[in-house]
């Protein structure tokens, strides 16, 4: 049973496939035909194109190489035209030359010629000359070398007088012309530069919120007060002033850091001998890093680039030093720009090295009196240790005439350093004398064996020493006072009294673990 059904189904999918194919097969063939017709004619449109394409790339073609035959050939013919034109040029040229060159021979043998002439009538003229001469000889009985300084002698015993009148005269002349000139120059250099005459004093204020700060600052017996004083070197004066406490003391560079210690030591609150040596320290150090920065600025304002730092330094404390009550570095910085505007009017100056030379023409009083000599002196040798150009140094030193002159620059620094220092209000002669008799009293007082320190306060009129106290006892401190004051009566000159005060401190330290 199970096998003729499967046969019947064997049979079934026979005849179905075979009906199948029968029905399909005629459709197929359509199918085949007209895509084969479709893939004739676009085979047969392609071809088409593609000779249309062709013909159309070769007549293009054609065209350009037409194109370019052409321009070639126009190209040819401008480059002939030119070259024709270049050949008649240069044909010309040769021409003008080849005249030119017929003209220069024919003036060659013309200067020939007369060369020729000039030279035999030279000759013949010589000749009757020396013949001359010869007549002459024997007609006067001498030489014709004997004969030259006859006349010379007569002439110059004849005119000897006029000439030295006219000598003179133009002598003069040339001194009148050259101080003109000279005034001009300076006039011209002067008001170029605006002056700036300020006189420093000898006092500084610190401002204060409360009063009871200054009881807080003088401290329990004074001991705040009197041991700020001997760190500083300078008087502080507490008076009934509201708001304020004056510090007094001729040198501004100590007086300086004072107010700074101070007022760092007002703002903190709390005051006592260990943080009035604390702040008056950290004052130090912040002031050098000051005189530094105002040496750099002093530098740039003269365009002078690569200064040591040392160098600058000093520069920086000369705005702390005055002369006769002129603040140093201004005078300085004055006298560069002076030295410069003059240099520019005279030929042969170097404007430049003048600038510079100027600026530092003072820098040894920054240190004059630490070190003996002469600013002069001291600032030649400060600038040749650290290496500045020789021929800044050449102009400064001479500036007081410590050494001779040894160039235009130099005598242009002396010009200058004289021009700033006398202008109208640039000095006061009283100041410089008083700062100078405090600096002696200190002087004198710090040349005794055993001195630590010295200070001139009060305006003078106290001189206070401290001394070693491992070196000196409390007898011999006495005896030192006495040969202070005998020396300052015998060595100083001064108004009214000077006060001398030895102290003597013992201090004792130990620290608690």
């Amino acid at each position: 049973m199970e096998i003729n059904l499967i046969i019947a189904g064997i049979v079934g999918l026979v005849l179905g496939v075979g009906g199948g194919f029968a029905i399909f097969r005629p459709k197929s063939q359509k199918i085949e035909e007209k895509a084969r017709h479709e893939a004739k004619r676009i085979h047969h449109t392609a071809q088409q194109e593609a000779e249309k394409l062709l013909s159309d790339a070769r007549h293009q073609a054609q065209k350009t190489r037409h194109s370019l035959q052409d321009e070639e050939n126009e190209s040819r013919k401008r480059i002939h035209h030119m070259q024709q034109q270049a050949d008649e040029r240069i044909a010309k040229r040769e021409g003008m030359l080849e005249q030119r060159m017929e003209k220069a021979d024919a003036q060659k043998e013309k200067y020939e010629s007369a060369l020729k002439n000039y030279e035999a009538q030279k000759q013949i003229l010589q000749k009757k000359t020396d013949e001359q001469d010869q007549v002459l000889a024997s007609l006067s009985k001498l030489s014709k070398e004997d004969a030259k300084k006859e006349l010379l002698k007569r002439m110059e015993t004849e005119v000897s007088d006029q000439l030295t009148d006219t000598l003179r005269r133009r002598v003069e002349l040339m001194r009148e012309k050259a101080d003109e000139e000279a005034n001009e120059v300076l006039i011209r250099s002067i008001q170029r530069q605006a002056s700036t005459t300020t006189v420093e004093n000898t006092t500084s204020v610190v401002k204060i919120d409360s009063e009871e700060l200054k009881g807080k600052i003088i401290g329990k017996e004074g001991r705040n007060i009197n041991a700020f004083e001997m760190l500083t070197g300078v008087d502080v004066i507490i008076d009934d002033s509201p708001g304020t406490i004056t510090l007094s003391c001729f040198d501004m560079f100590r007086r300086y850091v004072a107010k700074v210690a101070l007022e760092r030591l007002v703002k903190d609150g709390r005051i006592n001998p260990s943080r009035i040596e604390e702040s008056i320290r950290d004052a130090e150090r912040s002031t050098d890093k000051l005189i530094l920065e105002i040496g750099q600025k002093a530098a740039q304002d003269l365009d002078m680039d690569r200064l040591p730092d040392p160098v600058l330094k000093l520069l920086g404390r000369l705005r702390f030093r005055t002369s006769y009550g002129q603040n140093v570095l201004d005078h300085s910085k004055e006298v560069g720009w002076l030295a410069e505007s003059i240099a520019n009017q005279i030929p042969g100056a170097d404007s430049d090295i003048c600038r510079k030379a100027g600026l530092l023409h003072d820098i040894g009083k920054a240190v004059s009196h630490e070190v003996e000599g002469g600013h002069a002196v001291i600032g030649k040798d400060i600038l040749e240790k650290f290496g500045i150009d020789e021929r800044i140094v050449t102009a400064m030193k001479s500036h007081h005439e410590d050494f001779p002159y040894e160039s235009i620059e130099a005598r242009i620094i002396q010009a200058a350093d004289a021009i700033s220092a006398s202008r109208p209000g640039a000095r006061r002669e009283t100041l410089e004398k008083y700062i100078k008799r405090l600096k002696e009293l200190e002087s004198i007082a710090g040349s005794f064996k055993g001195v630590e320190k010295s200070f001139a306060i009060q305006a003078g009129r106290e001189v206070r020493v401290f001394v070693n106290a491992k070196e000196l006892d409390d007898l011999k401190s006495k005896k030192l006072s006495f040969d202070i004051a005998r020396k300052l009566e015998k060595e100083c000159q001064y108004p009214g009294e000077v006060q001398v005060t030895v102290i003597r401190e013992n201090r004792f330290e130990e620290v608690a673990r």
